[in-house]
């Protein structure tokens, strides 16, 4: 009876060893074929200068690949207006154990791209068709395409999303809510009640004498808003690269865009508002919201309701930042948008 009893466990050790080499080869042609660089040419670690048209001749825009994924290539739009690509990186330490492909790119204006220097570009409906000619540049399409937009880069994704979303695989809107009306009320009825009436009295005065250079205006704002409504960390521990994007903000199109108060907007955003639209958007969409977020967590839950096909991830211990405040949460809400959605398509 032994000896039957050691030779079944011998198969079915056998077996299990085969099944776990099985696994491993798998996995490793996966890993392979994701980071397989399959571009023509001289390699470049997957960075493409784009070449892009506008009203006033053309210029170079620059992204990177991180990854090889024929069917979930998500493009990575960041805020400000006019920061960087940067503050993306934590992307690298979840997405490609995933096998999804992502894409850094720096708007116009910013980061390593070219700077015009001149504010007739800082438009967003010509920011849309910049990222139009960047899909085309990159390939890519509504079997593959996802875009995330934060912050700003949320108002540019959705006002894309309007007009191209036949391109469009899944949507991302990401801490950034549909009205700028809306937003300005929610700052000053919600945010700015939260903070120490002196030192809001204080921001206000500098505000209304345009002192925004005076070194105490940011002196206030950061332990008393930015610690608490940006990225909820001391300020000497937010990450290196949040800091490393923030430092290079394009202060030109961030004032043309926003306007330089921090409480609400002011600039060519000020009546922003596709509320109304939002219905007309049919493609697969997420819109994520935190509780302590520069953003009503309530307004980016109903914009998931709004949307033909809608999905809402909250961030109790977010802020505007959530990626690195509350990581794990959004990470994985991210994730599974994509892979969930991805199944819906081969459904």
């Amino acid at each position: 009876m032994n000896t039957y009893t050691n030779i079944l466990l011998s198969i079915v050790s056998m077996l299990f060893l085969a099944a776990c080499s099985d696994k491993t080869r798998e996995e490793n042609l996966n890993l392979s074929a994701y980071l397989k660089d399959s571009s023509l040419g001289i390699k470049t670690g997957g960075v493409k200068m784009i070449e892009i048209s506008t009203p006033k001749g053309k210029f170079k825009v620059w992204t990177k690949r991180i990854g090889n994924n024929p069917k979930m290539k998500l493009l990575l739009l960041n805020g400000g207006p006019g920061a960087t690509h940067e503050y993306f990186e934590c992307m690298e330490s979840f997405l490609p154990q995933e096998g999804i492909e992502f894409i850094y790119y720096d708007q116009l204006g910013t980061g390593n791209s070219d700077n015009p220097n001149d504010p007739v570009f800082w438009d967003l409906n010509r920011y849309v068709e910049e990222v139009e000619q960047v899909r085309i540049a990159l390939g890519l399409d509504k079997s593959n395409f996802y875009l995330l937009g934060h912050s700003w880069g949320g108002i540019l994704a959705s006002q894309y999303a309007l007009k191209y979303q036949q391109n469009l695989k899944g949507l991302i809107i990401s801490n950034m809510m549909m009205s700028a009306i809306d937003y300005d009320k929610y700052a000053d009825t919600v945010l700015a009640k939260q903070m120490d009436p002196k030192v809001l009295a204080r921001i206000r005065e500098i505000e209304k004498n345009k002192d925004f250079e005076n070194p105490e205006y940011m002196q206030l704002l950061i332990p008393n808003f930015y610690t608490k409504h940006i990225l909820r960390l001391d300020a000497d521990k937010w990450p290196e690269p949040v800091n490393r994007s923030f430092s290079k903000i394009n202060q030109s199109l961030y004032v043309t865009m926003q306007g330089p108060s921090e409480f609400g907007l002011s600039g060519k955003l000020e009546k922003w508002d596709i509320k109304k639209e939002l219905p007309k958007l049919v493609v697969p969409t997420l819109s994520i919201g935190a509780e302590y977020d520069t953003m009503d967590p309530n307004h980016m839950k109903w914009i998931a309701s709004q949307v033909k096909n809608g999905t809402y991830l909250y961030c109790p211990n977010g802020s505007h930042m959530s990626m690195y405040d509350d990581q794990d949460i959004y990470m994985k809400g991210l994730i599974k948008f994509i892979k969930d959605t991805d199944d819906k398509s081969i459904k």
